[in-house]
């Protein structure tokens, strides 16, 4: 049955500005909009369904594009090292950092990761998260990456949240390849990769291009495999050095990359060129007290389109806010509410290759919304933390949700 959402105030986010209509309305049906515009102009159909949303603020459903959600283990204890003064060189030598989260994670089971990671995506849900991407990664072998991909499956099935699955396989070295991360990136594009895409688990393909993880070349390659497949790319790319990974993951189209404290203009022309998404992580650039700022300039310039996601992850961004996440964007990176808001819907769905269906209020795409009860939509980045009143639609049918511990 068509539903028709009235008394209430959109900021639809067409072409990623507020674009606000005033005393608006909204019909959906069936998953999706049908209908957007003032409400005195709004069809009259008899049948319709109505819900009155008492002047409340109508924005898109919020889009995490970037994170880690599922993994084993707690890295708490390193928190408190490092802020002892212990170097993150020096927690690694311990076995800790990512060796510590990729033997957690090998030893828990399915249902244990799932809860675990349940939990936390909890937390973004009840904030207005309706779509969020979620990255392997912490497996680093065929089994346990084929373990982690079908959790995030897993979530998607059983959550009210659309779930889009990365294989982030070339994350780090695993012990079983020390000192030949060239032999891991065969086998990552020669049978993972293969393996995975066959089951049906992997929307995407994701790299970290550093000099602590792997090269330009050794990223290229997975690319060249990805492409084979079928599959779309993504890239964690200049968050400690400069390598050209942005301008590598333009050359091949990706969806995004990702962090870039250390681009380029060089890069930030080519992400341009090429339609790839910056996806900005200030909750990294907080926990791990960075102090070079990505070059928004360039970025603005050359109209790269900016996302911003949460990250969350256990070892450089525990982070369980998107909203949160706006704020330090805003704060530290000096994008404006609006421009913030742009970041986790519209620009945040082109980022995992929704742009045509999800991230605005728009006709025929899907029918994902939070009615807020706020004064003005700059109010979703200025308030820190807190749980602002909320209706929350996912594909035209509201949602409600219980407390949840992380």
């Amino acid at each position: 049955m068509p539903t028709l959402w009235h008394n209430c105030h959109l900021a639809t986010l067409a072409e990623g500005r507020y674009s606000i209509i005033e005393n608006a309305a909204m019909i959906t049906d069936e998953g999706k909009i049908q209908w957007v515009g003032p409400q005195g102009e709004a069809p009259t159909n008899p049948g319709c369904e109505q819900v009155d949303l008492q002047g409340r603020w109508v924005t898109p459903g919020l889009i995490d594009c970037h994170t880690h959600l599922v993994y084993g283990g707690n890295r708490s204890g390193e928190f408190e090292q490092r802020l002892q003064g212990v170097s993150y060189a020096e927690i690694a030598a311990q076995g800790g950092g990512i060796a510590n989260t990729v033997r957690a994670t090998r030893a828990a089971s399915e249902d244990a990761l799932f809860e675990s990671a349940r939990r936390r995506l909890a937390c973004l849900l009840k904030e207005g998260v309706t779509t969020v991407e979620i990255k392997s990664g912490y497996g680093l072998d065929l089994p346990s990456e084929r373990k982690m991909l079908r959790v995030i499956r897993r979530l998607g099935d059983e959550l009210p949240v659309t779930v889009r699955a990365t294989c982030l396989a070339a994350h780090a070295v695993p012990d079983a390849y020390k000192d030949n991360a060239d032999g891991y990136i065969s086998f990552i594009c020669e049978e993972l990769l293969p393996a995975l895409a066959s089951e049906g688990l992997v929307d995407a393909v994701d790299a970290f291009c550093e000099y602590l993880a792997f090269s330009p070349a050794q990223v290229e390659r997975v690319f060249q495999a990805a492409s084979r497949l079928g599959l779309p790319v993504k890239l964690h790319a200049e968050q400690l050095s400069s390598l050209g990974g942005s301008s590598l993951a333009a050359k091949y189209q990706a969806l995004s990359a990702d962090h870039l404290e250390f681009m380029s203009e060089q890069d930030a022309v080519a992400m341009g060129a090429a339609g790839t998404v910056a996806v900005l992580l200030p909750g990294a650039f907080y926990f791990l007290r960075e102090t070079r700022l990505p070059p928004m300039q360039a970025l603005h310039d050359n109209n790269v389109a900016i996302a911003i996601s949460t990250d969350s992850n256990p070892g450089t961004s525990p982070v369980l806010s998107l909203r949160l996440m706006m704020n330090m964007a805003c704060t530290l990176f000096r994008l404006t509410p609006e421009q913030a808001l742009a970041g986790v819907t519209l620009h945040a769905a082109r980022a995992l290759g929704l742009g045509d269906s999800h991230g605005s209020l728009e006709v025929g795409k899907v029918a994902d919304f939070v009615a807020w009860d706020i004064e003005r939509p700059a109010d979703l980045a200025y308030w820190l933390g807190g749980d602002l009143d909320k209706r929350i639609i996912r594909h035209g049918a509201e949602l409600t949700f219980k407390q949840e511990t992380p």
